[in-house]
């Protein structure tokens, strides 16, 4: 939780830049083409750390099989839960509160259609920027995995380089999203007018997720409290296989790091489907504790600026919820 004020820090200080030169969002156009570069650099370096970590290359035999389909019905599970909330709670597919229309700054009320416009004109990137997430994925993971036959000697120094790149990119995208949250000028208004609903997202995200746990002890050789224990991770790799290994369950703890690996990373391939074919508010069901740093700055890419209110708090109620869940879970 040390790095949660870092992030918030940085978010912070864009949005109070982008508040300051609202009035010349025009002219900083360029600002899109930084955080795109910023977002390929920082999924190589994750790339890079999984491919030279050697747990995650020593299970990706039938336990990587197990986190791969484990990831896909949690996942379904937790964007279906957050679907039918979001439905209920009376907001579109855009995240909009139906037949309302967003009081710009300027004073201006824009029409719903007209902001949706606007969303499929950044649908139109997906391929491209998918293609790219994948090839950085794939050609960090690959070349980290050959230097280490030989190259890289002290690996537990190579994954704090490859953190330290990966945290440096992460301050930079918050900044960048923060600044557009600023220049948008919506994220008050839009708080204002969904009110408490924001909260009511990570319920739905937690819960869909524990009740995908639940179809998968049912389903697969694993107990339901590992399968549990695994659901409570929500993403977060470096804690829950860790929480769960110190209750002795091991095979338990592999599948748990593959599985939240596998869903944060897989959250960049899939956030933008999601968000195209599904709706904006869904995208942050996916990346669970994740949507608050990591994949933040995707979700705000893939769909708008105040969208990334609704990230931020679900990732960040998901990080308290995981060291309190999986040591409750384990004790049962």
């Amino acid at each position: 939780m040390g790095d949660l004020g870092l992030y918030l820090g940085h978010a912070l200080v864009g949005y109070i830049a982008g508040t300051l030169v609202r009035d010349k969002k025009d002219r900083l156009g360029w600002t899109g083409k930084v955080s795109t570069c910023a977002i390929i650099i920082m999924v190589f370096s994750m790339g890079m750390r999984m491919g030279a970590n050697d747990e995650v290359i020593s299970n990706l035999g039938s336990i990587g099989m197990y986190s791969l389909l484990i990831t896909v019905i949690i996942v379904s599970c937790s964007v279906a839960a957050t679907s039918v909330t979001r439905r209920l709670m009376g907001l579109d597919d855009r995240g909009f509160l139906k037949g309302k229309r967003v009081n710009m700054p300027t004073g201006i009320d824009v029409p719903v259609e007209n902001q949706e416009e606007q969303a499929e004109i950044k649908e139109k990137k997906l391929d491209s920027m998918t293609i790219m997430v994948i090839l950085a994925v794939l050609i960090g993971g690959t070349i980290a995995y050959f230097l280490t036959k030989g190259v890289i000697t002290d690996v537990k120094a190579f994954d704090n380089v490859m953190g330290w790149a990966i945290t440096v990119g992460l301050c930079i995208l918050l900044f960048f999203v923060g600044l557009d949250m600023g220049l948008e000028g919506t994220v008050i208004g839009q708080i204002k007018a969904v009110g408490i609903r924001v909260l009511v997202i990570p319920v739905a995200v937690i819960g869909g997720s524990l009740v995908g746990a639940v179809i998968c002890g049912l389903i697969l050789p694993l107990s339901m409290k590992e399968a549990l224990a695994i659901g409570s991770g929500l993403g977060w790799y470096s804690l829950a296989p860790g929480l769960i290994i110190d209750h002795g369950f091991v095979v338990a703890s592999a599948i748990s790091f593959l599985h939240n690996i596998m869903r944060e990373v897989l959250s960049f391939v899939f956030i933008p489907i999601i968000a195209g074919k599904i709706g904006y508010i869904e995208t942050v069901a996916m990346p669970g504790a994740a949507a608050m740093d990591v994949c933040l700055p995707i979700v705000e890419r893939q769909t708008r600026g105040d969208i990334a209110i609704f990230s931020f708090v679900s990732g960040l109620v998901a990080s308290f919820t995981v060291p309190v869940l999986v040591p409750l879970v384990l004790s049962l």
